[in-house]
């Protein structure tokens, strides 16, 4: 009896270690195939979808990078290329553009207090312009004030990059309004130059004309040649928002009498847009 009941005991404990090796094996093999499984096809069915909507919107996103290249192409076509881009009584805007490839060939720095660090070619301009801003410059200082030249040349590419800029940062009417497309900004032309207070160096905003450097370059910025190049209420005009610190030289003659006749470049030589 001792033995039968010993050999039952192992008989049932080599059943039990069976049932658990079958348990573990159906465990293992239903993990494996949730493992490998494929995904349902509705899943796979969505990412197809979104793949071919992302497909379909890159596709739609680099036409319409190529409908305003054409356009900007187009446009550019339309303009009037300057003839005479070394007179310094120009007219540069947004009609009217610089031949590809221009750039002056008598830029130099004036002898003058500049904000732009040596070697920076914001401090570079024409030298008949340069004469002028020196002689503007100590004739302030004679009568108490500090002006420092912010921004002169800026080549093609310069341009191009301020104004791509612009556009991405501040939109593209903005950037129309203070900024000129390549080719056709008066800075390129090297007869340009912002001007600022001493004291207010990194203002180059509208309330320039409030400060008393402001005031005084509206009044005798053309005894020097230059004039404000977008006065105020002229936007129609000029196609630019008033920019009181934005100094064009022309001549003392042209500048005194655009002065007298309180009109813009373009309706004194009949450019109008």
């Amino acid at each position: 009896m001792k033995k039968t009941a010993i050999f039952i005991l192992l008989i049932t404990f080599l059943i039990g270690c069976q049932q658990e090796n079958f348990l573990a094996q159906q465990i293992e093999k239903r993990d494996t195939q949730h493992d490998y499984k494929e995904e349902p096809e509705s899943f796979v069915q969505v990412e197809e979808e979104d793949k071919e909507q992302g497909d379909q919107r890159n596709e739609e996103e680099q036409k319409n990078e190529q409908k305003n290249e054409q356009t900007d192409q187009n446009q550019d076509d339309s303009l009037t290329v300057i003839d005479n881009p070394d007179s310094v009584s120009l007219v540069v805007n947004k009609q009217r553009k610089l031949p590809d490839g221009f750039e002056p060939d008598d830029l130099v720095e004036a002898n003058v207090r500049y904000y732009p660090a040596e070697g920076d070619p914001k401090r570079l301009i024409r030298k008949v312009a340069a004469d002028a801003l020196e002689d503007l410059f100590a004739a302030a200082k004679e009568d108490g004030l500090e002006l420092v030249a912010v921004s002169g040349y800026r080549s093609y590419d310069r341009q191009k990059q301020i104004y791509e800029n612009n556009v991405a940062t501040k939109g593209q009417d903005h950037a129309d309004k203070f900024s000129a497309k390549p080719g056709t900004s008066e800075h390129q032309t090297g007869l340009a130059m912002d001007v600022a207070s001493a004291a207010l160096v990194a203002v180059l905003e509208q309330s320039f004309i409030e400060t008393e450097e402001g005031q005084w370059l509206e009044d005798h910025a053309h005894e020097h040649g230059f004039i404000i190049r977008y006065p105020d209420g002229k936007e129609d005009i000029t196609g630019y928002s008033y920019e009181p610190w934005h100094l064009r030289y022309v001549g003392k003659e042209t500048a005194t009498e655009i002065y007298q006749a309180q009109v813009t470049l373009e309706e004194f030589f009949g450019l109008y847009p």
